[in-house]
């Protein structure tokens, strides 16, 4: 039985992955990358396409905005009004897809409930859908093809992982716990990509604990505060925290941290973690989709 927290002292306390440092050094790089294109006349650009004026997603621009006056990268922000159909929305990204001076495009969500994205996210030219939210992209991901864009969390957890004792995955037994689209999915197939033994978990599964306890790495993104408790993991496992949820205005990952900082050996910490890392890691996309449009044939 993991001893609890006040019968730890003397163990060792976990490290935690500071996504922050990370993501200062990553940045460095891609600024580096933009001001040489910018010394050949190429001027990166991303389009951020809203419908209506969610006040999250606003903030979400502007931290794009904010990542990308770093970067040395232009951020473009297209909003339609709430009222737009679905096939305005697939006219102003096609409309973007081919204006050239624009390198990468996402679509905000969430979108008004008149409005699919299965029946408009399509319209993203695969060469600008800088985060893999295409069927297509998806595709090329799930079908290990390693020529698409990876979603910016999901790369920002390989990223991570890449920091800790337990890189390289090879052999590794992980527990993602989480399925959606956006990262679940993806980040399981990126460890598998890596050979890494994969368990998905989500909010059906049965005995969720046993799962956990028999990982070495657990990548967690729920956005249910406090779910993995030090009593389910395994002395020495790495967690890597991808929930964000507010409780009362204070930002909370899926971990908690009291009851398994003396058993986890390396934690991404919640905020500092994966959060800093993923803006810089959609940089880098649009980045590599400027440099896809320049060398293209």
């Amino acid at each position: 039985m993991i001893p609890q927290q006040h019968e730890n002292i003397g163990q060792q306390q976990v490290r935690l992955i500071d996504g922050r440092a990370l993501a200062v050094s990553l940045r460095a790089e891609v600024l580096a990358t933009s001001e040489h294109f910018a010394a050949h006349g190429i001027q990166a650009c991303l389009a951020i396409v809203f419908v209506g004026n969610d006040p999250a997603s606003e903030a979400y621009a502007s931290s794009l905005e904010r990542e990308g006056n770093r970067c040395g990268i232009t951020v473009l922000r297209s909003t339609l009004d709430l009222s737009a159909s679905a096939a305005e929305l697939r006219a102003e990204l096609t409309r973007l897809g081919a204006d050239q001076r624009v390198h990468g495009v996402i679509l905000q969500q969430p979108l008004p409930p008149h409005i699919r994205i299965e029946d408009v996210i399509d319209a993203i030219p695969i060469a600008k859908d800088v985060d893999g939210a295409s069927p297509t992209s998806q595709g090329r991901l799930s079908g290990h093809l390693g020529n698409g864009f990876v979603p910016a969390t999901p790369l920002a957890v390989m990223l991570l992982l890449k920091k800790t004792a337990a890189w390289p995955l090879r052999g590794r037994r992980v527990v993602v716990i989480g399925k959606s689209g956006v990262v679940g999915l993806p980040v399981s197939l990126l460890l598998l990509q890596e050979n890494a033994t994969v368990t998905v978990t989500h909010k059906d599964t049965a005995d969720l604990a046993r799962h956990v306890r028999d990982a070495e790495v657990v990548v967690s993104a729920t956005g249910v505060p406090g779910l993995i408790t030090g009593e389910m993991l395994s002395p020495g496992t790495v967690v890597i925290d991808v929930g964000t949820t507010f409780v009362n205005g204070v930002l909370k990952g899926d971990v908690d941290y009291a009851s398994v900082e003396y058993v986890a050996s390396e934690l991404t910490p919640v905020p500092g973690g994966v959060g800093p890392v993923t803006n810089v890691a959609l940089m880098h996309n649009v980045l590599r989709a400027t440099e896809q449009f320049h060398l293209r044939p």
